[in-house]
């Protein structure tokens, strides 16, 4: 039995990439979360909200804006059921308005993390982590937060030398 889930939340559709709105069949934060779980054998969990974001781009970030500034935490298709025997969480998010998506907020609220390991990685486009890693200290104080891993959205296809770096440096 695995000691380490990676949860992730991605996003397909039109995404902004290097400055242009383009179409992506599969999210960067699902790509970055493949490459990670060939490399560590984790099990894997997608966050999905159930009522997803539009897929056109401007529509989906108008959609984000509102539930971060009314703190609006949508409810997700399914949970796990149980997360107890993982002791190493690999939390995989895009940036979305400089910190995670509210339904990562969602997930991370749900389950008592308290004692085990947090490994953030996101996707971004020139922001970062922002504000996530703060938040994830604030929902989830008892658990250790580890350094985590900001991949630029265009690159994440060539990434998979720096998350196995990042993987190999903090191997628990």
């Amino acid at each position: 039995m695995a000691d380490k889930l990676i949860v992730f939340y991605s996003r397909a559709g039109e995404n902004y990439v290097s400055g242009m709105i383009k179409y992506l069949r599969i999210g960067n934060t699902e790509i970055a979360a493949g490459i990670l779980s060939e490399l560590t054998g984790a099990d894997k969990f997608r966050i999905e909200q159930m009522c997803p974001y539009s897929e056109s781009y401007n529509e989906c970030i108008e959609q984000a804006r509102s539930d971060r500034n009314n703190n609006v935490h949508p409810d997700l298709k399914i949970y796990p059921k149980n997360i107890e025997q993982y002791n190493v969480i690999y939390l995989g998010f895009p940036n979305f308005w400089g910190t995670m998506p509210m339904a990562v907020f969602t997930f991370l609220e749900r389950y008592d993390l308290g004692g085990k390991i947090i490994k953030p990685f996101c996707t971004h486009e020139g922001s970062g982590f922002g504000n996530s890693i703060n938040d994830i200290k604030k929902l989830c104080p008892s658990a250790y937060v580890k350094n985590g891993l900001a991949i630029l959205g265009t690159s994440v296809e060539r990434s998979k030398d720096a998350i196995e770096k990042w993987y190999k440096e903090g191997i628990v």
